[in-house]
């Protein structure tokens, strides 16, 4: 069976992400981590339907969920998720410690 492995980061940017929108909307927040979820199952069965992200570091992909990018490592039985950020953020400084 196919595993899911999260990093702590990616944890604490899913809670980050789930006290934003919750500043307006909780049951928005909830929906919207629920849209993560859903689609880090699909990466599971599909591990390589993300973008590739080589660029950054070799082996990295990315999923976008809304204006949120997941990303992931895929592995032999699953993936792991590093981190979850929005689209507009500076992606290369935030994953610079990747390399």
């Amino acid at each position: 069976m196919p595993r899911l492995l999260q990093r702590p980061e990616a944890e604490s940017d899913l809670d980050e992400i789930w006290w934003y929108i919750a500043q307006d909307s909780p049951n928005n927040a909830d929906s919207f981590l629920d849209r993560i979820q859903k689609q880090c199952v699909v990466l599971v069965d599909f591990p390589h339907m993300g973008t590739n992200r080589d660029e950054i570091t070799t082996g990295l992909r990315s999923q976008p969920v809304g204006n949120y990018l997941i990303f992931y490592f895929p592995l032999d039985d699953g993936i792991e998720i590093i981190r979850v950020f929005h689209g507009s953020r500076d992606i290369d400084s935030l994953l610079s410690y990747l390399n």
